[in-house]
Parts: C-alpha cells; structure tokens; sequence
C-alpha cells in the first residue's frame, strides 16, 4: 500500500520548520497548491506553487474567510482512487488528486490567553483549515494528512526516510493525529462559547502527556496528561513520579494562601510542618520541628527565594522534591548535590477555576474551594474574644486545615503548626491523633488554637481541646447542637469563633 506522494496542498498558520519539507517536495517533483501567505513564504522557499485561485477559478473572499471551501479542493482530498465513478469525476470537472494536505489552524486557544475581545477570537475560529484536515483524515486510504506544525518534524522524517512515498500504517497513523487535533480544537471552542456553563456538557481535550514510570503503585500504569513546563521548570533530579505530581498540586495550592514568608512540607497531599517566619530559615526549622518524622521523603515548597543558609539546613534532610520561585546560585549548587533529588522552580501560572475527577461512569465536576477566610468571616460565639495574637493564629490555622484531609483537625500556635489529625473517621479521632504528635514532639498546647474543617457535632471536641491546654477554636459552625459547645467554651472562658464555611477535602 505505499503511495507516492505527487500533490500537496499547504495552509498553514506557522510556517517554521516548513523549510526541510518543501525542499524534499519539490525535489521530488511534487505540485503544490498554496493560498495566501503561505504560497509567498513558499515562493521565498525556492518553490513554484500554483495558487488554489488558479485552480479554482475563484479569488479569496469575505476577508479571507473562504479560500478552500470548494469542490476542486475538497473533491481533490475526498475522491477514491479505487472508486470508478470517483475517478470519472476528476476527469469530468478538472480535478485534481491532492495527496498530501499540510494545514496548521488559527491559533484559538493562544487568543483566548492573549485576549477577551470577542471579534478577535472569533476571526480565530478556523473553518477551512478544520474542514481541510477532516477531509483528508478521512480518506487516509489515498491522502497524507498533517494537522499541526507539531508533526512537521514526523513529515520531514517519512520523506527523508520513504523519499516521497507514505503506506496505509503512516496515513492512518498521521489520521489518528489528525482527529486528535480536531477535537481538541472543536472542545476548546465549545468550552469558549460555554464557558458560563449554561450546557450540562463535559468535554476536555489535553492532548500533551508524559508518561510516567508508573502510577499510586508500582504494578499501575500512568500517564500525566498536560504540560507541567508551563507550572515550573526543572533544575535537577530524576522524572517526577505519579505520587510526586499530586503531591505538588497540593502543595503549591496550599503555599498560595500565604503572602508572608512560609515553609511548608507535604507527605501524601497534608502538610506535616508549616511555619511562617520573617527569616525563611526559620521557618523551615520550625516547619520541620512539626514533624521531623514524616518530613523524611517529603515535598518541600516554600513561597521566597531559598538562600544558601537555609538550603544547608535542607540538605541534612532526604527529601524527594522540593519548590521554590527562586534559589540562591549557592542554595541551588548545595542542592543539587544529590543526583536524584527534584529541584524545580515555580513559574506565574493561572490555574482554573475548575476541577475534576472520575466517578464511577462518569465524571464530576465542581468549583475549587477558593474561600479563604478573613478577619470579617470570624463570628465570635463566645464570652471571651481571641486576643490579637490567638486571631492570628486561628486564620492560619484555617488555612491550612482547609487543604488536609477530612475528618481534620489542625492545631496551631505562633504561626506554626504544631500537628495535624488526617483523614479520620471522625472528629474525635482527628484531634486525639494532633494531640498526641503534639506530645511525640514535645510541644506544649497550652494557648494554642485549633482549626476544623467542618462542625463539631457534640461538644466533646471542644473539651478534649480545652483539657489540651488549648484556648481557642475556630470551625464552620451549623450543628443542630453548636449550643453544647458554645457553652463548654464559656464555661471555661475558651473562645471560639464561627465562619460559616465548611472546607472538606476528601
């Protein structure tokens, strides 16, 4: 099934890295058909392209919005050569066989970022160049289709390799791609035009991946669809891991929500010690001082430049990854001393506003909780008011129990976190599990504060706390019995303050 590539129509957005193929085209002896800008930049090239206006007898029109919508053009890229009456039809009406169609469409997803005026995006709305690219997937079985500059370097090496000839397995290879780009490009449309969500429809189209050495497990396949280049750039260390990826998406949503210096290291999406300090190495001995234990093989993300002082006190840990916006040349050269440890720096990236995930047949999908409490969310319930020092603490507290997860119980004290109870089964459970890495590592709770992502169902928590030494909570409030813990905490003069917003993490 290997087919000479005679013909070819070329209508492309961009034009780097034409050059090599239409070298190997036209010495090959093939006609090419051109329009617009692209048959100038091919006539610089050396070329002789003929002009689709000279084919079809018709010029370019409204503005350039129709230019190969014709059925010289379309009959070339559709006709069957095996089919009789087909070929009949060429000979009838004059057309051509087009055997290579190269097209690169608008780019409408890049407009979107650089723009929200309406008419601009939708001028970047291709018609002919997606038309073009259907088409010719379609009739794999004669035409060569390439759909994006992406596959320019995967053309040039079949022509250099097959000197000018495609068989069945390259068309359909290179109609796969193509049908990948037309839907990723129709999806993108579609969420544009969708994009207040007025349409229950689901569609999403990445179609950059990196495939990872394996996934949660080893014995589990991965692939991480997206570009991770476009969050931050690494500097060093091995390929990041499945658990290493979802690590950082927690930690660099957690990190966001301080704009004072902070330290912060994860193990399994919770952070196990987190400290803001004026000095950064302070606060990454006190963000270890949380729990030195589980920071063994952490993530590690802080929100400043890492200097050299601060990363000499990091390099006595083993750590598997750590972020930063910046790193002392000293810092990142002590760093790198360990060839396998991950050393990436953040990058501005605006992440969507939406997530999503697989469930059971389907997928849900919902607003990511953005709520970050103030000073004017804190309802005081209770007789006594939090000093200056203890309000604080509680909305740091509440920052980062909003990112552990649930059942969850965070306690607090000086801006530090002291311990964290994750992921238990009940509230309870949470707080006598931070309680007791409190004691582990020898903290003393006595005015500290502690944070819950949801509201105490019974006032049990409140007196286990204030029994703890702690003396003030801050929780969502909306129990049908808030009363029985309000009155403990007066009882005790514990403060404690409502927020009216749940953050649970599951």
């Amino acid at each position: 099934m290997m087919k000479k590539i005679s013909s070819a129509l070329i209508s492309v957005y961009h034009k780097e890295g034409l050059a090599g193929i239409v070298s190997k085209l036209v010495g090959t002896g093939v006609t090419i058909y051109s329009t617009g800008g692209t048959l100038g930049y091919l006539e610089e090239l050396g070329a002789s392209p003929r002009s689709i206006e000279s084919l079809t007898s018709y010029p370019s029109i409204l503005g350039g919005r129709v230019k190969t919508l014709h059925p010289k053009v379309f009959g070339g890229i559709l006709g069957r050569r095996n089919n009789e009456g087909d070929m009949k039809e060429f000979d009838e009406y004059g057309i051509p066989a087009i055997d290579l169609v190269i097209v690169d469409l608008y780019p409408f997803e890049e407009t979107l970022k650089q723009t929200s005026e309406e008419q601009q995006i939708i001028e970047k709305i291709d018609i002919g160049g997606i038309s073009l690219i259907r088409a010719a997937a379609k009739n794999f079985a004669d035409v060569l289709i390439v759909p994006s500059s992406k596959q320019y370097a995967d053309l040039l090496g079949l022509l250099e390799e097959k000197n000018g000839f495609s068989t069945l397995e390259d068309r359909k290879k290179f109609a796969a791609m193509a049908f990948d780009i037309s839907s990723g490009y129709d999806s993108a449309i579609f969420n544009y035009f969708n994009r207040e969500g007025r349409m229950m429809s689901f569609k999403k189209s990445i179609s950059e991946a990196m495939p990872l050495r394996y996934g949660e497990n080893p014995h589990q396949q991965a692939v991480f669809y997206g570009n991770p280049d476009e969050v931050f750039e690494q500097l060093h260390g091995k390929q990041l891991s499945y658990n290493n990826l979802g690590d950082l998406d927690a930690a660099i949503a957690l990190i966001a929500e301080f704009d004072e210096p902070a330290f912060a290291i994860l193990k399994h999406s919770n952070a196990c010690g987190l400290a803001s300090r004026p000095a950064l190495i302070d606060a990454w001995k006190d963000a270890l001082a949380g729990d030195p234990v589980s920071a063994f093989g952490g993530v590690l993300i802080t929100n400043r430049e890492i200097d050299g002082e601060t990363a000499r006190e990091i390099d006595k840990l083993f750590f598997e990854v750590i972020l930063a916006p910046g790193y002392e040349k000293i810092a990142l050269d002590l760093l790198k001393s360990r060839k396998n440890r991950i050393i990436l720096l953040k990058k501005s990236y605006g992440f969507p506003e939406k997530q999503f995930k697989t469930i059971l047949n389907g997928v849900v999908e919902q607003d990511k909780d953005l709520k970050t409490e103030t000073p004017d969310d804190m309802k005081v319930v209770t007789e006594v008011v939090p000093d200056i020092r203890e309000a604080e603490d509680l909305l740091f507290a509440n920052k980062i129990v909003k990112h552990t997860k649930s059942n969850a119980i965070v306690l607090v004290k000086n801006k530090q976190l002291l311990a964290g109870g994750t992921g238990q089964t009940s509230r309870v459970d949470a707080l006598k599990q931070a309680i007791l890495k409190c004691g582990t590592f020898g903290f003393d709770l006595k005015g500290a504060v502690m944070a819950s992502d949801a509201f105490f169902p019974f006032s049990d928590s409140v007196e286990i706390a204030f029994q703890a030494g702690i003396t003030s909570v801050i929780q969502p409030g909306g129990s049908v019995r808030d009363q029985e813990s309000i009155d403990f905490c007066n009882s005790v003069k514990m403060s404690m303050v409502f927020t009216g917003f749940r953050h649970f993490k599951h």
